[in-house]
């Protein structure tokens, strides 16, 4: 049997022009060495597998390189590895700062490539700073570590820094192309794709899944092989999910999440990956955004065709409630449930039947057209007499209801409504308003040729006084206190008020519905309207507290003051 060597090892880099998806780096590196600008201190960082054990090796082989040696020549006796998570001591490192002492045999520079650097103690840390810092003109530190937020700042200010990205999917995929053209398997795009998908930026893992889904495949790779190896959710199942959610299929999708669960799935994963495809589907409505789309081509013609499904509001709410159910997936105590909820909701985003949703809708007037409905034009009659107490319990309809003209006769009787009057703080009140605002949504109120009768600036003082005595007898004192404060005075059909300060101004503009019915019916003219303004200037005038009032009452008569001391009276 043939020894096989794994196709992370085998297909190693050699030199910087084939390492994948590090270009900034590794030009960075080929420059420094060219223009002899190369660092004695240089620190790898960033996730596993992206090359920078590889990079370290390349660059030690350059550095000592001179074009006449052999091809294969590795340099061993120039390059030395050591693991610091297994050397972390403070005697590994003496050991080390002992040997840099001794200059090279063969070749430039000794090269000390130390891989996950960050393993190393805090003592062996600072026996290392002075030979870091200053080291003999022919040895080379490499450092290599995945964590480079464990490395104490005083190593890191010694070293030239280059952080390694992770691979991207599209760069890990034509690599994965070209070694199985080398091997001569058969690849799909969309299986090259998914294998560097799962390898999420980290070009040996993408390799080590490739040999393995090879020995489940053999030279044959196609994406449903693939799938059924890694088992792996593909984009057929978040195809279906979403066609049976617009289509309002319920039933099939919970079946089709069950069948899900029952092959080793985890509802976790579905339904972040159900986010994902809406996304995707999202950035596919738009020509700009297309090219955020991370799949194979064959794919992405998929996604477009459902993506043109779909409109934007939806995928909206899609994600929003498939992202909210993935937050409260880890703290539910029935996970099944909760993503079962979320479908249905999903489904039921755009269902057009008699299921609505929890929000509060207004029936627009195109409602009664579709059921054949004329709104009835309603006046009130001519010897109605006014009903104030009756006034808080009705909408804005109503009101208007009651300001009709009077010489029309009414088309609507309103009088069993106003015999049946409860208190407006019953339930049965509440109710009865919500189903009269429903009923008087449409209704047309016949608000021209309204009587305009000239009054004097008397008629309207007396009218006024009237409003006050009659809300006092209902107990509105504080509001009657604020109509009194000052006398209104009349510009054509407007009156005007001005108050000490805002408070008594929001008071009256709430109560100023029944203050002008009032008043218009008395006066015969439903032109009239107020205009209140504040002036805090007034505020010194009027006497609010206790001692405000006491010292109004000692300015007119000084006696007072007398009387309170001779007495010892409390204010």
């Amino acid at each position: 049997m043939e020894h096989f060597v794994v196709s992370a090892r085998k297909y190693r880099p050699q030199t910087f022009k084939d390492v994948v998806g590090q270009q900034a780096i590794t030009n960075t590196l080929l420059n420094a060495i060219e223009n002899n600008h190369l660092a004695q201190a240089l620190l790898f960082c960033g996730p596993r597998g992206v090359g920078k054990t590889t990079c370290a090796r390349i660059l030690a082989k350059m550095i000592n390189s001179d074009g006449n040696e052999n091809e294969n020549e590795d340099f061993a006796f120039n390059i030395f590895e050591l693991d610091a998570a297994s050397n972390n001591s403070v005697d590994d490192i003496r050991n080390l700062t002992d040997q840099v002492r001794i200059p090279p045999q063969v070749g430039k520079y000794k090269v000390y490539i130390i891989d996950e650097v960050h393993m190393l103690s805090q003592a062996a840390f600072n026996a290392f700073l002075k030979t870091l810092e200053e080291p003999p003109k022919h040895c080379i530190f490499i450092l290599a570590t995945t964590e480079k937020h464990k490395i104490i700042p005083t190593i890191l200010s010694r070293c030239q820094i280059f952080d390694f990205k992770r691979i991207t999917i599209k760069d890990a995929k034509e690599y994965l192309k070209y070694i199985a053209e080398e091997q001569g398997i058969t690849a799909e795009d969309d299986a090259l794709h998914i294998i560097a998908q799962k390898a999420d930026g980290a070009m040996r893992d993408a390799l080590s899944i490739f040999d393995r889904v090879v020995s489940f495949s053999g030279k044959n790779l196609t994406r449903q092989a693939v799938t059924e190896n890694l088992n792996v959710l593909d984009y057929e199942t978040y195809f279906t999910s979403t066609d049976f959610i617009l289509e309002n299929k319920i039933p099939e999708l919970l079946i089709q999440f069950n069948e899900i669960l029952a092959n080793g799935f985890d509802g976790h994963h579905y339904i972040a990956g159900l986010a994902s495809h809406f996304r995707d589907l999202l950035v596919c409505q738009n020509q700009e955004t297309i090219q955020l789309l991370d799949v194979g081509d064959d794919t992405k013609e998929k996604y477009l065709l459902q993506s043109k499904k779909a409109s934007q509001a939806f995928l909206l709410q899609g994600i929003e409630l498939a992202n909210d159910c993935d937050l409260k997936y880890k703290t539910s105590k029935n996970q099944r449930l909760l993503v079962e909820l979320c479908l249905m909701q999903l489904a039921s985003i755009t269902f057009d039947g008699e299921k609505k949703n929890s929000k509060n809708y207004i029936i627009p007037a195109s409602y009664f057209k579709k059921k054949g409905i004329t709104p009835i034009p309603v006046t009130v009659p001519k010897n109605r007499k006014n009903t104030n107490s009756a006034a808080t319990n009705t909408s804005q309809t109503q009101k208007k209801q009651d300001v009709a003209k009077p010489e029309d006769k009414p088309k609507t009787s309103l009088t069993s409504a106003l015999k049946n009057r409860t208190s407006g703080l019953s339930l049965k009140s509440i109710k009865a308003k919500k189903a009269h605002q429903i009923k008087q949504m449409d209704v047309v109120i016949d608000e021209e040729d309204l009587p305009t009768d000239d009054f004097s600036e008397e008629q309207l003082i007396k009218a006024w006084s009237t409003f006050v005595k009659s809300i006092e007898k209902r107990g509105q004192y504080n509001l009657a206190s604020i109509l009194s404060i000052d006398t209104p005075k009349v510009q054509g059909t407007t009156i005007h008020l001005e108050f000490p300060n805002a408070t008594n101004k929001v008071e009256v503009e709430r109560q100023q519905h029944d203050l002008l019915m009032f008043i218009r019916k008395e006066l015969n003219n439903y032109d009239i309207h107020l205009s209140i303004t504040v002036n805090e200037t007034l505020e010194k005038k009027y006497a609010y507290t206790t001692m405000e009032k006491f010292e109004k009452l000692k300015e007119k008569n000084p006696l007072i003051d007398t009387l309170r001391k001779t007495f010892d009276l409390d204010l």
